[in-house]
């Protein structure tokens, strides 16, 4: 993990362009983007089409359960169409099932995820706001209902290498001082960090009046 770094510019149809070019299969890990950044996860939101795509929990409302998809012609190959068998314990549960299709149901609204971003956005510049009143360095990045937060004087975070200079003291200072007062954000530096539909504006309010006072003891 490197905490929630966007692709630049042109980078992922160069991955694109390049697996083309050598006959290769371009998978896109959508475990943490997809339906967080969009309807159609990072591939839909930056237009680079990949030949698999694997995700997570997150189509099943956090049940347990994942997929993987992709083109047809790879995914023939998979039983009882091909060789290939694939199988697992709680494949096809039907209470899973029934979450995700609930999932994808809600998410699917007019306006869900543009709502989705704006509440995310307020969190984050607001937290970034709350950290320069009190002379603290924090970098941020955000798409759709994910977030990061760095502790690094770089404006923007690009690159692991940035990720790894960052102030892992300071983070893991920030996050217990959040904690104690009851935010629970995700305990690592190098984890993102979600908003989801169930946040309300009170929510965040609250979230940036605890971050304001932890700050100032950083």
């Amino acid at each position: 993990n490197m905490n929630c770094v966007l692709p630049e510019a042109g980078f992922l149809q160069t991955l694109r362009d390049a697996c083309n070019q050598y006959g290769s299969v371009l998978i896109f890990d959508e475990v943490m983007t997809g339906f967080r950044v969009g309807l159609q996860g990072a591939q839909g939101l930056y237009g680079v089409t990949p030949d698999l795509t694997t995700l997570g929990k997150v189509i099943g409302g956090g049940m347990p359960v994942g997929a993987f998809g992709g083109k047809k012609q790879i995914m023939q190959q998979l039983a009882p169409l091909g060789p290939i068998y694939q199988a697992g314990t709680l494949s096809g549960n039907p209470v899973a099932m029934a979450a995700g299709l609930k999932t994808l149901e809600l998410i699917a609204q007019p306006g869900f995820f543009n709502e989705l971003d704006q509440k995310t956005a307020r969190l984050v510049n607001g937290l970034r706001d709350r950290a320069g009143a009190a002379g603290i360095n924090l970098s941020t990045n955000q798409v759709g209902g994910m977030f990061g937060l760095f502790f690094s004087q770089d404006k923007t975070i690009t690159r692991f290498a940035q990720v790894m200079q960052c102030d892992q003291e300071r983070f893991k200072r920030f996050f217990h001082g959040m904690l104690a007062q009851g935010v629970y954000l995700a305990p690592s530096a190098f984890e993102a960090g979600f908003v989801s539909a169930a946040h309300t504006e009170a929510d965040i309010t609250q979230t940036l009046d605890i971050a304001a006072a932890v700050f100032k003891t950083l």
